[in-house]
């Protein structure tokens, strides 16, 4: 199986709490975006990637020649704006059937069992998928003053991880089916669902975290330190 990776990489990350935007910090040698690169260039399968930043970053430039083939594309003000110009950039060489991983550069710890196992379960289904973890913790509904409203039931909820993997021109056309609704969804699934299209959850390890703050990036620092020093 082929498949073309897409990063968007164009977020501040006002809410890290560090100098640098999140996807540049540095995190066991390297960057978090270095990390969440990784198990995409090691893999021969992967055609291509396209990491959109923002026209203003700074960063970019340090890290890459770290970085040998990638290529970059302007990100945008959304998530869903950056997703799309990475797309545009593909435009030239992929074909409409063919699979695209879109992944969160704020994602430093993606296993390639994971990875694998996404794209062993989507590579048949009809729409495409994403990974995801079962809720585990107990959820509380907030009222207007942070009191608790309500407690939700968690049976059937799931958190959203990324890869998230769909077909090239299915994608484009959902992304731009939310933009001329003036909508931006909150991932990929979410411009498939607003057309009542229902992707397929692959279960995935709740380790794939994303590094939104300080103690995110502690975290990720000892995980990826344990998985170094593992047999």
């Amino acid at each position: 199986m082929r498949y073309w990776l897409v990063m968007p990489a164009a977020g501040s990350g006002r809410r890290f709490g560090h100098p640098l935007p999140k996807q540049y910090a540095p995190l066991c040698g390297r960057t978090v975006i270095e990390w969440a690169l990784a198990p995409f260039m090691a893999d021969p399968r992967c055609a291509g990637v396209v990491v959109a930043i923002a026209p203003s970053d700074s960063h970019w430039p340090r890290v890459a020649p770290r970085l040998p083939g990638i290529e970059v594309a302007p990100g945008g003000a959304a998530r869903s704006d950056s997703v799309r110009s990475a797309l545009l950039k593909l435009a030239a060489r992929a074909g409409p059937d063919d699979w695209v991983l879109v992944h969160d550069a704020a994602r430093p710890c993606l296993t390639a069992a994971d990875r694998d196992r996404l794209l062993q379960e989507v590579g048949g289904h009809a729409i495409g998928g994403l990974l995801a973890t079962r809720a585990a913790d107990t959820l509380k509904r907030a009222a207007e003053n942070l009191s608790v409203a309500m407690t939700l039931d968690r049976t059937d909820l799931w958190r959203a991880l990324t890869p998230q993997m769909f077909r090239y021109g299915p994608l484009c056309a959902a992304l731009d089916a939310a933009k001329a609704l003036e909508r931006n969804p909150s991932d990929e699934a979410q411009a498939f669902e607003w057309l009542g299209e229902h992707p397929a959850l692959i279960e995935g390890s709740a380790a794939n975290l994303k590094v939104t703050s300080l103690s995110d990036l502690a975290l990720a620092e000892a995980l990826l330190a344990a998985r170094r020093s593992s047999p």
